[in-house]
């Protein structure tokens, strides 16, 4: 449906969206190497479903940590704190769905928007005052934890 609308969430992690419907949104997310792990957070009325493409994924699920390699699936319920990201020094992808979509979408368009207008730090993440602004308008879906 969005064929090649790619989309930069960190300095390391980008999607292109697959599939979108009320029930779900697809994506297939990219993350490069040398990654560290993100924010820590949750989302209040979502699942998440990882499968691994190629490469490997640190992951951290209510404290718990895997590392995710090709064919591997992670299921997060929703409200379960976690982390993903590429610690390995190569490339990793994977299929990741977001149930339902809810607007999960226009967060990684609104994401994307920050890095594209050049509203980041030296690390290459978003400054906090505009990212507080996404948080607060996105609480529906994504929030911080801890």
């Amino acid at each position: 449906m969005h064929g090649e609308e790619v989309l930069k969430l960190t300095p390391h992690e980008s999607i292109r969206i697959t599939a979108s419907t009320p029930e779900a949104l697809v994506v297939e997310g990219t993350w490069g190497p040398g990654g560290s792990p993100p924010p820590k957070h949750f989302h209040p009325a979502q699942d998440e479903r990882f499968e691994v493409l190629s490469g490997v994924l640190r992951t951290r699920v209510d404290g718990a940590d895997r590392e995710l390699r090709p064919g591997d699936v992670l299921e997060i319920p929703c409200g379960a704190v976690h982390q993903m990201w590429n610690a390995g020094e190569e490339p990793a992808r994977a299929t990741w769905t977001t149930s339902p979509a809810l607007r999960t979408a226009a967060w990684f368009r609104d994401v994307d928007a920050l890095y594209r207008s050049g509203r980041v730090g030296g690390d290459g993440m978003p400054g906090p005052l505009a990212f507080g602004v996404l948080l607060t308008e996105y609480r529906d879906g994504f929030r911080l934890a801890g």
